[in-house]
């Protein structure tokens, strides 16, 4: 992690800030894997020539935003994407009941092409980049409840492929982890109430003229950079979108 990293500019930044950029960028660079333990504060400190309560600062708001795991008496860790992190931190669907479940997974369709105006507009790729389609759907208590249409570029994901993804265990973004060394830390999402078009209707077991949850989400990994695009599509029925901001900040 070295001062070289640091961009240009920062300094009328608050310190633990350029601190944590610079932690931030050894993550994205591969320093430290997924599950490995960080150097010590002491050790951190020492690297960027700076205090340990302006290191304990940058600390404690990476793993505020779940990048960084401390474990009492072992250290910090880089986070990894554990089925219980992925149900309460990315996956937002509950009962009615506010029950929580994690959810079937079914590969419905993958394909590679070019991207269109579409994913320019949506994700921000130049037309023509060379991306991955899949078409995933999710099933609570054994019931269609969320297709997902997802879109990655191929040049973050080299080799992706349908069995790769088929034969994946764990999550979408745990593959992505462990396969590509792309982490997904935060998500933005934009919600709104739709009429789906008549395959994802039929794949959700509902009627063109019934309203359902429409998600279009963008994942990222380290400094902001966009890894993933989807569009979710929900059969409200029985389910609802849960977002428990304190429950999922003290995790």
């Amino acid at each position: 992690m070295a001062a070289s990293d640091t961009p240009s500019g920062l300094t009328p930044t608050p310190l633990y800030r350029e601190v944590q950029w610079r932690i931030t960028r050894a993550l994205a660079a591969g320093e430290w894997k997924p599950g490995e333990a960080i150097p010590s504060e002491a050790e951190l400190a020492a690297d960027c020539g700076v205090s340990i309560g302006t290191i304990r600062r940058a600390v404690d708001e990476l793993v505020a935003g779940r990048i960084l795991v401390r474990q009492q008496g072992r250290g910090t860790f880089v986070a990894t994407h554990t089925e219980d992190r992925t149900l309460f931190y990315f996956f937002h669907i509950a009962g009615k009941d506010g029950s929580r479940e994690f959810p079937e997974s079914e590969l419905l369709g993958f394909r590679k092409e070019r991207s269109n105006d579409g994913d320019e507009h949506d994700f921000g790729l130049a037309r023509g980049t060379r991306v991955a389609r899949v078409r995933n759907l999710l099933k609570l208590g054994s019931r269609p409840v969320v297709l997902d249409d997802i879109t990655v570029p191929t040049e973050r994901f080299a080799r992706l492929d349908e069995s790769t993804f088929r034969s994946r265990e764990g999550t979408i973004y745990a593959l992505y982890q462990a396969r590509y060394g792309v982490n997904v830390v935060r998500i933005g999402e934009r919600l709104s109430a739709a009429h789906p078009p008549a395959d994802v209707a039929a794949i959700l077991g509902m009627r063109t003229n019934q309203p359902a949850l429409h998600i279009r989400r963008i994942a990222y990994s380290y400094n902001d950079s966009p890894v993933e695009y989807r569009h979710s599509w929900i059969n409200t029925a029985d389910h609802e979108y849960l977002s428990d901001l304190w429950k999922t900040a003290a995790l």
